[in-house]
């Protein structure tokens, strides 16, 4: 499996939903990252994803926004 980290933030009803989502199907292997108490991977987000929106999923070095292309990508390959 590739690398996958999801970028989240504390207050993200997206990005709670994937995690929804995650646990429901089982699916593991996924780091999480909350940028709001992590600020040098919040950083990372802007500068490799070149915007602060979470929920982001980075497939090795790919962002994907959007929680639905995020939740179907791994429903899908996880």
């Amino acid at each position: 499996m590739e690398n996958l980290r999801l970028f989240t933030s504390t207050y993200c009803p997206y990005c709670e939903r994937v995690k929804l989502v995650m646990e429901n199907k089982g699916i593991t292997g996924v780091e999480i990252i909350n940028i709001d108490t992590d600020p040098d991977m919040r950083d990372y987000l802007i500068e490799k994803g070149g915007k602060k929106q979470v929920p982001c999923l980075f497939i090795s070095d790919q962002a994907m926004y959007e929680s639905q292309d995020i939740i179907n990508y791994l429903e899908s390959h996880c």
